[in-house]
């Protein structure tokens, strides 16, 4: 007997549209009028290699036991019940509504697992809708669209644990032991391949004097032994892991990448497109500079790229073996990111060589670290503490003599970390103000140079004039 997953939320949510991805057919009816489903509806669902008993639910609606409605909701009610989870669907574009919280009161008070997603939240249509469902109390939701098809990995990842038994173990990417997923990026001839080459100890990539050798981005995998190994934190049972001396790493190599103006070719404009799914991919990006020729303008737009992207980002001087005056070399580059990455303030900078492998070690150990740092979570007590130290030692403006009053603060993800800050009038808090506040979260809360993200909600005023 197949295990049972109950999709459940508010009338016209996409419940029925999911439902038809996840068996594969169009067995239930989908119409923008609400309330088209009425009764339960089982089909077999699949999602990748795990099969399962879906159920369709009708609408929750908080109406009279006796009316149609009441008789749909108990339908629902039942179907939960018997379920071995339940998925709880609600609309990013809509946000939260006081039906999904009613909806959240009643599956608190069951038995059965809840995840949490967020639908129709393709683009970025639904991030107000994700934040807000946080409020919920399920944890992290997943983003998902079930129109077009998006998020269904993360989606079988969160019902695996609780449909599967736990037969397959699914990786946590935010354990300390999971494989470090690791990009090389950088200009034509900066040395990328020749480094991966060192640190595998073998000439597993194609490597010469020839820049653009590289066309697709390779992945190795790779075992790195840590000269210096820490000791990871006590787990929930105070009991202390042993220490990690071999640490699991995918090294991504990745095409060149030049001036875009410059970049006519179809073939390298198909390879530079690669070079930048690489650094989605990846969690940590070394950027690879040549010690021959310094930092470019390309450069530094690469690394504004990654950040831009959210990811943890380490700048390695390749041909250091080679450096005219190192000192002065590294001196001058690390006084040029300091003014052309204004918005990321003490990224790690470290000097290597791939022919002799000066500095790989330490490269490798930095990225474990920014790793690490962009993993980080910050438990909502002491992020509110040193929220309301940070505003009482420098307050808010107050535009045109109107005071902004920021409330509270929390940690909506990681990977990047996020925070997001309610209060009234947000939107008229100046820029030079919320990075006063970045820069203290780095710097106070231990985040190191991980790109950190914060967004400003306001208040909604029930007295406000909406006609």
């Amino acid at each position: 007997m197949l295990p049972t997953v109950a999709i459940i939320g508010r009338p016209n949510v996409g419940k029925s549209t999911l439902f038809n991805r996840l068996v594969g057919k169009k067995l239930a009816l989908v119409d923008d009028m609400p309330g088209v489903t009425r009764d339960r509806r089982e089909g077999q669902g699949r999602l990748f290699d795990l099969e399962f008993t879906i159920v369709d639910t009708a609408g929750y609606e908080d109406e009279d036991p006796d009316t149609l409605p009441g008789r749909m909701r108990m339908q629902t009610e039942a179907a939960i019940s018997g379920a071995q989870v339940a998925l709880f669907l609600i609309d990013g574009r809509v946000g939260v509504t006081p039906l999904d919280e009613e909806i959240a009161r009643w599956l608190r008070s069951s038995k059965t697992p809840v995840v949490l997603a967020v639908n129709k939240a393709e683009g970025k249509q639904g991030d107000n809708g994700i934040l807000e469902s946080y409020a919920l109390g399920f944890g992290d939701p997943i983003a998902i669209s079930g129109e077009h098809g998006e998020g269904m990995a993360d989606l079988f990842q969160s019902l695996l644990p609780h449909i599967d038994g736990g037969a397959f173990e699914v990786p946590d990417p935010e354990a300390p032991d999971a494989i470090l997923k690791l990009a090389i990026v950088g200009r034509p001839n900066a040395g990328k391949s020749t480094l991966i080459n060192k640190i595998l100890g073998e000439n597993r990539l194609i490597t010469g004097p020839e820049a653009g050798i590289t066309r697709d981005s390779i992945s190795v995998d790779w075992i790195w032994t840590d000269p210096s190994p820490k000791q990871a934190e006590p787990d929930e049972d105070g009991n202390i892991p042993p220490l990690l001396t071999e640490r699991r790493v995918r090294l991504i190599d990745t095409a060149g990448m030049r001036k875009r103006a410059k970049v006519q070719d179809k073939l390298e404009k198909l390879s530079v497109a690669d070079a930048r799914h690489a650094i989605d991919f990846a969690e940590v990006v070394v950027l690879l500079l040549d010690a021959t020729k310094g930092l470019e303008v390309q450069d530094l737009k690469i690394a504004d790229h990654v950040i831009q992207e959210g990811r943890a980002l380490i700048i390695a001087i390749n041909k250091w073996d080679v450096a005219v005056d190192g000192s002065g070399l590294f001196n001058g580059i690390r006084a040029a990111l300091e003014e052309g990455l204004s918005q990321l303030k003490g990224v790690p900078l470290i000097a290597v060589s791939a022919l002799t492998g000066k500095g790989l070690d330490q490269m490798i150990s930095a990225a474990f670290d920014a790793r690490e740092a962009w993993n980080k979570r910050v438990p909502t007590g002491i992020l509110n503490r040193w929220f309301e130290a940070a505003i009482s030692a420098n307050p808010p403006p107050a535009p045109g003599g109107k005071r902004i009053k920021l409330r509270y603060m929390t940690q909506a993800r990681n990977r990047p970390p996020t925070f997001v800050i309610f209060g009234n009038r947000t939107d008229e808090l100046p820029a030079s103000y919320a990075r006063y506040l970045l820069n203290g979260i780095r710097r106070d809360l231990d985040f190191g140079a991980v790109p950190v993200r914060i967004n400003f909600r306001s208040s909604k005023n029930p007295f406000a004039d909406n006609g």
